[in-house]
C-alpha cells in the first residue's frame, strides 16, 4: 500500500488528468453541437443542450435589448426610428447569431449547460424507475417519500426551507417540464460574458439593417453593458441564495444529513437536493460537486466519499445511481463497479481528506498552483 504522501500525489495527479480529459470531452461536446456527425451526444441530448442554450439566451436577451433600446431612444446621434424598430424586431435576433458561432460558446458555459441537462436526465430517469429497481443490498427500498417527510418535520425551519426548495424547483423547468438554466445560475464572469455576446450580436443586427455612426453606437453599447453588468451583479448579491443549499444547511444543523438521506434524495429524483447535500458535507462548490457526479469513472466520488467517512456501500450506491444520467454512455458493468470499489479500498482516508481540502480552495489559486507546478515539471534540469 502507498504511503499517505504518495497517495495524495497520486490522487492529485489523477484529478489533474481527469480535468484535462473532462475539458477535452467538453470541447468535443461543443463540436458536436455544431457538427452532429461527431457522435459525442445522442440526438436527444443535443436537442436538450441546444434548447437550454436557446432559452438562456432568450432570457438574457430581453433585458439587454430593452436597455439598449432605451439608451438609443435618448441618444441624439442615433436615427430617430432605430430604437422603435429594434424594439419591434423579434427578441430572438441574438440567438441565431450566437448559436451559429462556435467561438462564442466557451467550455465553462457548455459545462454549466451540460450539467443542467444531465441533472434533468437523471431526475427523469429516477422518477420513471420503479422503486424496487433502484434498491440495493445496503439500503431498503421502502423508505417513504423524502419531501413529504421533510414537510411533516416538527422543525419549522426545515418545513420552511423545504417549501422554498419546492418553489425554486418549479422554476427550474418550463411549462412543458423541460429544463431551464436561469440567469442567476451563472457565475458573474459568465453572465458578463453573455451580456457582451448578446450586445455584440445586436450590434451586428443593427449594422446590417441601419446606417448609423459606428462610434456612437459602440459608445451606447458600452454604456449599456456597464449598467447591466452592475445591475445583474447587484441582483445576485440580493438573491436569497440557492434554496437546495439552504435546505441542506438546515438538515445539517439539525444533524439529519445522513448518508441514507442522500441516497433517498437521489432515488426519488431530488437531484439538486442531493447535490446540495453532498456539497454541504464536503464543503465543495456546487459546480465541482456536479463535475464529480457526472464525470466518467467515479474517482472523484470515491475520494469525496472516503474523505467524509462514507461506507463502501454508500459510495457504490451513489456511483450506480449517478450513472443513470446517461446509461448509453456510462452504463455500469460489473468491471466498472469493481474498479470503483477497489479504489475505495486503496485510498486512505487521510489522503482523501487532504485532496478534499485542496479542492475546497479558491479555484483561481488552484489554477495558479497548477501552472507553477506544470512549469516546474517542464523546466530543463540544470
Amino acid at each position: 500500500m502507498m504511503s499517505t504522501t504518495d497517495d495524495i500525489r497520486y490522487l492529485i495527479g489523477l484529478a489533474r488528468d481527469k480535468s484535462v480529459e473532462s475539458r477535452k470531452r467538453l470541447v468535443a461536446v461543443v463540436s458536436d453541437i455544431f457538427f452532429s456527425d461527431q457522435a459525442i451526444l445522442t440526438d436527444y441530448e443535443r436537442a436538450l443542450i441546444t434548447d437550454i442554450l436557446h432559452k438562456l439566451i432568450y432570457e438574457l436577451a430581453m433585458p439587454v435589448r430593452d436597455a439598449l433600446c432605451s439608451n438609443l431612444e435618448r441618444n441624439a446621434a442615433m436615427p430617430r426610428r432605430l430604437a422603435e424598430r429594434l424594439a419591434a424586431d423579434e427578441v430572438e435576433v441574438a440567438a441565431p447569431i450566437l448559436l451559429n458561432n462556435e467561438a462564442l460558446l466557451d467550455v465553462e458555459l457548455i459545462e454549466v449547460v451540460r450539467h443542467r441537462s444531465l441533472e434533468h436526465q437523471l431526475t427523469l430517469a429516477m422518477r420513471r424507475t420503479p422503486p424496487e429497481a433502484t434498491a440495493d443490498l445496503a439500503f431498503e427500498s421502502g423508505e417513504g417519500d423524502l419531501i413529504q417527510g421533510l414537510i411533516e418535520s416538527p422543525d419549522a425551519s426545515i418545513v420552511d426551507a423545504t417549501m422554498n426548495y419546492l418553489i425554486d424547483q418549479a422554476k427550474s423547468v418550463d411549462s412543458f417540464q423541460e429544463p431551464i438554466l436561469r440567469r442567476e445560475d451563472l457565475s458573474e464572469r459568465l453572465t458578463k460574458k453573455m451580456v457582451l455576446w448578446i450586445l455584440a450580436a445586436l450590434r451586428q443586427h443593427i449594422l446590417d439593417r441601419f446606417d448609423v455612426d459606428v462610434t456612437a453606437l459602440d459608445d451606447a453599447i458600452e454604456a449599456v453593458a456597464e449598467g447591466l453588468i452592475a445591475q445583474f451583479a447587484a441582483e445576485q448579491e440580493r438573491r436569497q441564495g440557492d434554496r437546495a443549499a439552504a435546505l441542506a444547511l438546515r438538515l445539517d444543523s439539525a444533524h439529519q444529513l445522513a448518508p441514507r438521506l442522500l441516497i433517498q434524495a437521489l432515488r426519488q429524483g431530488e437531484v439538486s437536493l442531493f447535490i446540495a447535500m453532498l456539497a454541504q458535507l464536503t464543503g465543495l462548490r456546487l459546480p465541482l460537486v456536479r463535475r464529480l457526479m457526472f464525470e466518467p469513472g467515479g474517482e472523484g466520488l470515491v475520494v469525496a466519499g472516503r474523505a467524509i467517512g462514507f461506507e463502501k456501500a454508500t459510495v457504490a450506491s451513489i456511483y450506480l445511481l449517478c450513472r443513470r444520467a446517461r446509461p448509453s454512455d456510462w452504463a455500469a458493468d460489473p468491471r466498472e463497479l469493481s474498479r470503483v470499489l477497489s479504489m475505495y479500498d486503496r485510498v486512505q482516508p487521510a489522503a482523501a481528506q487532504a485532496v478534499l481540502a485542496r479542492w475546497r480552495r479558491d479555484p483561481d489559486f488552484l489554477y495558479a498552483l497548477k501552472n507553477v507546478e506544470e512549469a516546474r515539471a517542464d523546466a530543463p534540469a540544470v
